[in-house]
């Protein structure tokens, strides 16, 4: 029955990793080389993250500069941002790569609070489903007779405490970066 509750626990501390990382890669007002993080370039062939392949830095708070260690890549790390959804032309200068990033609306900082919420309201499903199959393995153990009832109610108790703590942790983290959002 530990283990179960164990296996629980990491797979709820592994969604609320995915859900913070996700939020990363969200364009929120400030930019970050995070926002680049899903964007892959065809580098000899092997589909490549931009930081493994170039400095990426913020030179301005709206800004992103990218040197790459290669030169010779410049032109496909450029290809590869604009064909990406980041919504930026790159300004290739023969040495780096500039993203100017443009001041967002209040309109948008909205959407993408909502956008926000929706992907929080995902994982919070997410943890729900994890709770759900943890308590199915307790019930099939206590039909197989390897836990008492008192044990199977037991492990129903602190599943559901760890789902009230995980789902509180996303709340938590949703409204920080809300909060961070709507910050002009």
């Amino acid at each position: 029955m530990e283990e179960t509750i164990k296996n629980t626990e990491k797979h709820m501390s592994a969604a609320l990793k995915n859900f913070e990382n996700e939020l990363k890669t969200l364009k929120a007002g400030r930019v970050s080389p995070s926002l680049l993080d899903k964007i892959l370039v065809d580098y000899y062939g092997v589909p490549t993250k931009i930081s493994q392949m170039a400095a990426v830095s913020v030179s301005e708070s709206r800004i992103l500069v990218i040197q790459p260690w290669d030169i010779s890549s410049l032109k496909s790390i450029e290809k590869a941002l604009q064909s990406s959804d980041i919504g930026v032309n790159p300004q290739n200068d023969g040495k780096f790569i500039r993203l100017i990033f443009p001041k967002i609306t209040e309109e948008q900082r909205k959407n993408i609070s909502k956008e926000i919420s929706k992907i929080a309201e995902n994982y919070k499903v997410q943890i729900r489903n994890i709770r759900r199959d943890a308590l199915d393995k307790l019930k099939k153990m206590k039909k197989e007779s390897t836990v008492t009832e008192d044990e199977q109610k037991i492990g129903e108790k602190k599943v559901q405490k760890l789902t009230d703590n995980f789902c509180k942790k996303i709340e938590d983290v949703l409204e920080d970066k809300v909060k961070e959002v709507m910050t002009v």
